[in-house]
């Protein structure tokens, strides 16, 4: 059974756009930096975003929200930017808990630190419809 990418030409342009930043930025940058242009040319695009945009309290106790996803394009992809020497299995598992408690299928984790940018896609199994 061949199955279908999951919001396939968004995240074509999205992932166009974060070529453009690490091509313009180049490997050394601070995160903050390439939010900054990523934001800048997702509304040059007319891109519908949210930036660090705070996850709900996620167990009792908690006392404050440290939880802050980079960017939601169009309610539909979640996008957390690395600045990292490797991705590991903590970023992956962050990306997760962001899908589940925002209820959303598609998860994008970019590290600007490698030499070639390389998107990691993430799905949230949880959910069974498509975009």
């Amino acid at each position: 059974m061949r199955r279908e990418l999951i919001c396939k030409e968004l995240s074509y342009i999205i992932c166009g756009i974060l070529f453009d930043v690490h091509n313009e930025l180049g490997k050394y940058c601070n995160e903050k930096q390439y939010g900054d242009l990523l934001e800048r040319k997702l509304s040059e695009k007319r891109i519908k975003f949210i930036r660090e945009l705070n996850i709900p309290i996620s167990f009792e106790g908690e006392k404050s929200n440290r939880n802050r996803v980079d960017f939601i394009i169009e309610d539909k992809i979640i996008i957390e930017l690395k600045c990292v020497r490797a991705i590991g299995k903590n970023e992956y598992y962050q990306v997760r808990r962001y899908l589940q408690a925002l209820n959303k299928k598609l998860g994008l984790i970019v590290n600007f630190r490698e030499r070639y940018l390389k998107p990691r896609r993430i799905l949230n199994s949880e959910i069974t419809t498509n975009y």
